[in-house]
């Protein structure tokens, strides 16, 4: 499912990521685990396609079998809109919206009519247990709710890769435990693919695979 290979990542003289390869297979969750400024989040947002790695290094990255470094940038924006889900830390909702309109954002923006996308973004908010909250605005949603609506918003273009960055870092511990069981769930019943920069240890041991950053590079990886 993925394919990175040599990514490097400069900013000005500090030399964030230096030469990382990495494969996901489909349906596979992994986790990225390491002290701060190790280049995890740098490395998720490359991977996702957020940022590009440094241009001085001949680095590739093949996702869902499409080379996506050659892609130009509006190419890059309908691939990213069909082809990737994000899960943040801090949900990243739009608060004027409800949580039905938030979850349909990616869906109208892919093109999908009003009823095709709303009807698609129930389903996903029932298989969430918020149907019954579909028309609160993210202020009156818990923080568990709020996460969950923003996985079902990930979910929304049947993405080939979810990438979530913390994403139990602002829950409580009850809530944090729910959302990583419902990733487990979402891959064993629709074969959904992880990667998951993460310090909840609790969450990275579950994981397919749990791989150390470290300066940059990949230090360990444990089964």
């Amino acid at each position: 499912m993925i394919v990175a290979k040599n990514i490097h990542k400069k900013f000005d003289q500090l030399h964030v990521l230096k030469g990382v390869n990495l494969e996901v297979k489909k349906g596979e969750i992994v986790a990225i685990v390491g002290a701060s400024g190790a280049g995890k989040t740098t490395l998720l947002q490359i991977l996702g396609t957020l940022e590009k790695p440094s241009k001085e290094f001949s680095s590739s990255l093949v996702i869902d079998g499409n080379s996506v470094l050659a892609l130009n940038d509006k190419e890059l924006s309908t691939f990213r809109n069909q082809k990737l889900g994000f899960i943040f830390q801090f949900h990243q909702l739009l608060p004027e919206f409800t949580a039905l309109e938030n979850v349909c954002i990616p869906a109208f923006i892919a093109g999908k009519e009003k009823k095709e996308a709303e009807e698609e973004a129930m389903k996903l908010l029932n298989y969430l247990g918020l149907s019954h909250r579909s028309n609160h605005k993210p202020g009156e949603l818990s923080g568990g709710e709020q996460q969950r609506v923003a996985v079902a918003r990930a979910l929304i273009n049947q993405p080939a890769v979810i990438f979530a960055d913390e994403p139990s870092g602002n829950l409580d511990t009850q809530s944090a435990e729910n959302l990583h069981e419902l990733f487990f769930k979402l891959r064993d019943e629709f074969g959904q693919t992880f990667v998951i920069v993460t310090h909840n240890q609790t969450l990275a041991n579950m994981a397919d695979r749990k791989l150390v950053m470290k300066d940059g590079l990949f230090a360990t990886s444990e089964l």
